[in-house]
């Protein structure tokens, strides 16, 4: 939720995303000192995340209808998720100990099939607004 968001997940994915770039301006900033930063971005794993630790606020009328889906779909996949948590974490530590950890670390094959359509999604509106953001310098 730090790189794709959706309906119904504003505050959630807000400090999410929020994470990301504090992540990547503080890798940027220890380097030097050989410490690195790892961000994990897992797709959906077999947690009580969706269970009985879930909670959910009633939502305002005019936003039921959007966010009524997301939520179901959240709880419909309560315990089917394909992400297997031991699994998870085995990945971390292997990825963590590694001589040149990654800045980004995907799990599951869920995570890479979302985040890659989000990023060729933003490239395509990237070259889409581009005739009208680029030149905007002084004359």
């Amino acid at each position: 939720m730090g790189v794709v968001a959706g309906p119904g997940g504003t505050a959630y994915a807000g400090t999410k995303f929020a994470l990301e770039g504090m992540s990547e301006a503080l890798a940027a900033e220890v380097a030097h000192l050989g410490i690195r930063v790892t961000i994990v971005e897992p797709g959906p794993f077999r947690t009580d995340f969706g269970g009985r630790s879930l909670r959910w606020g009633e939502p305002m009328e005019d936003y039921a209808e959007l966010i009524t889906p997301a939520r179901q779909a959240l709880e419909a996949s309560h315990g089917t998720q394909p992400g297997d948590p031991h699994r998870g974490a085995e990945a971390i530590i292997a990825a963590v100990g590694l001589d040149d950890p990654p800045l980004r670390l995907l799990l599951g094959a869920e995570a890479f099939g979302w985040i890659r359509a989000h990023l060729r999604s933003r490239l395509e509106e990237l070259d889409a607004v581009e005739a009208i953001g680029a030149d905007t310098a002084f004359r």
